[in-house]
């Protein structure tokens, strides 16, 4: 499958198979977000695997991970990110979203459904899971195998903006 197929193919998955996520296609998903470029190779990331019930149950303190069987914690250290030296600008964020990013896409191609979640209380995720100060989640990805219908990839036809309301060329002219 091309790189754009897989990516229209992929969509957030909110219900999950009783079914678990097979250890070398997790080795996979990880592969694919330790390969991700970072600022000056830098890479902040920090990844907690969650998949026994004692972690899942502490992440649904957290969050809603809709039952999946595995959900990747992606966090990012701060003492180690690249600063841009014109404004300060930390891409602790921006390094941890390519890593979630490649491991997301990686699961597509796996046969995998996914979720990538912004909506959690960091606080307690950091309480439950020991990280340290200086390391910040970031994002979370829930994986499994998903039950239910798949969405239909032309969906990206009616669903995304045209590319002339959000490209332009040579200058901001939006």
């Amino acid at each position: 499958m091309g790189f754009l197929e897989m990516a229209k193919k992929r969509y957030s998955v909110r219900k999950y198979a009783d079914k678990p996520v097979e250890e070398d296609k997790l080795q996979q998903i990880l592969e694919a977000g330790r390969a991700a470029p970072t600022a000056v190779n830098f890479q902040p990331q920090r990844i907690i695997v969650v998949r026994e019930k004692a972690g899942l149950d502490k992440l649904k303190k957290a969050a809603q991970v809709y039952d999946a069987p595995l959900a990747i914690i992606v966090c990012a250290d701060h003492s180690v990110a690249w600063k841009r030296p014109f404004d300060g600008k930390n891409t602790v964020d921006i390094d941890a979203s390519i890593v979630t990013d490649h491991m997301m896409l990686q699961a597509t191609e796996l046969g995998l459904g996914s979720v990538w979640i912004c909506y959690f209380k960091p606080d307690v995720l950091k309480e439950e899971f020991n990280i340290p100060d200086q390391v910040e989640p970031v994002n979370l990805l829930a994986v499994g195998y998903a039950a239910g219908e798949a969405l239909a990839p032309d969906r990206h036809d009616t669903l995304r903006k045209p590319l002339k309301d959000t490209v332009c060329f040579e200058t901001y002219h939006l």
